[in-house]
């Protein structure tokens, strides 16, 4: 069967990371279309928009992304609609990417890299199930405005909207619940519900789907103590799903918990499973170029691209068990580094995955 991927390298090291995962799925076999087109910063500097509708077709009309990032300081003047990380929002609405997974594992030969002490998080292993396409990032009105009354009256006031239907909290509930079955069956919701109806709300309806998952233990915790607990005792979670805006902040509070967020892979899928794969860094602009930023975070997100959208989960297992054993022999970019081993370029840890491969 034919898998036909769109291939979105994007900006800064984007381009560099993305090819590294392009060898190494090229080289397991498949019968792959893979098709590269300009998005984000690139895209504007060719076609005034970091979302061609040339791009946008062909993201549709693909099984797959295979995302690098976006995003440069040099665009940080534009409109907000022209910016480079228009492109991920305007991917995500189109296609209705609205479940974000983003797993946080610390691998045993980076013990030593994590900010914590190797006996808090050794062993980690979480997931995190963050709702993508809805919340305060889409909601509506937005904008500024003049403030009409109180004690403000007269000024400029910039505003946002926060909210969820209730068919955006069940479906996001239905991907954590399955995805905790299929894991230690303890699923973590996190709120604000003592302060935000939103989050009220979204507490009221992740109870109520609970009773159809009798297998899974469900708790709450508020976003400011999950914060916290994810430092103090992050093995004490499995499954964690939250909304847009909350999930956005603690899965990268989760990454750094790993050592590097250089390591870690996400999805984001729609109910067909259709998805866009991208390290959950950024484009790291300061880097760009140099040819020392670590690809294997965009590598595992092509293993999760080929588990969870190409139905290739022995293939995803080969990505993976390669990964493992480039960390076993002592490899590192420049990241993970640490006295021991040895610090190698992108391409050459591309190069190391591989030849462990094969």
């Amino acid at each position: 069967m034919t898998h036909k991927i769109a291939v979105l390298p994007g900006d800064g090291i984007g381009t560099e990371i993305t090819e590294q995962a392009v060898r190494v799925i090229t080289a397991l076999g498949l019968d792959l279309d893979l098709h590269t087109a300009a998005v984000g910063g690139a895209a504007f500097d060719l076609h005034g928009s970091p979302l061609p509708s040339a791009t946008l077709e062909l993201a549709q009309n693909s099984a797959a992304i295979l995302f690098g990032a976006v995003g440069d300081w040099k665009y940080d003047a534009l409109p907000r609609e022209s910016r480079p990380e228009q492109a991920i929002l305007g991917l995500r609405k189109a296609l209705g990417l609205f479940a974000n997974l983003r797993p946080a594992i610390l691998y045993p030969q980076l013990a030593n890299a994590s900010s914590l002490k190797p006996e808090v998080v050794s062993g980690l292993d979480i997931l995190i199930v963050r709702e993508l396409t809805g919340d305060i990032y889409f909601g509506q009105p937005r904008g500024v405005r003049q403030v009409e009354e109180g004690p403000f009256k007269g000024e400029q006031q910039g505003f946002d909207t926060m909210h969820y239907a209730e068919t955006e909290v069940r479906r996001i509930a239905h991907v954590a619940f399955q995805a905790a079955q299929k894991r230690g069956k303890k699923l973590c919701s996190v709120d604000k519900a003592n302060v935000l109806e939103t989050s009220q709300f979204w507490r009221d309806i992740m109870i109520k789907v609970a009773n159809e998952y009798p297998d899974v233990t469900l708790s709450h915790m508020y976003v400011d103590n999950a914060a916290m607990q994810l430092v103090r005792a992050p093995k004490a979670f499995d499954v964690i799903v939250t909304g847009n805006l909350f999930g956005d902040i603690l899965s990268d509070e989760a990454a750094m918990l790993t050592g590097s967020i250089g390591m870690l892979p996400s999805a984001s899928l729609n109910s067909s499973n259709q998805g866009l794969y991208e390290p959950s860094h950024g484009s790291a602009p300061d880097i760009a170029g140099q040819n020392i930023a670590n690809p294997l975070a965009t590598i595992l997100s092509a293993a999760m691209m080929l588990r969870y959208s190409l139905n290739e989960a022995a293939q995803a297992d080969r990505i993976e068990s390669a990964v493992q054993a480039v960390l076993e022999q002592g490899l590192r970019t420049a990241d993970i580094y640490e006295s021991g081993t040895s610090k190698v370029s992108t391409s050459q840890m591309g190069d190391a995955v591989l030849k462990a491969l094969k």
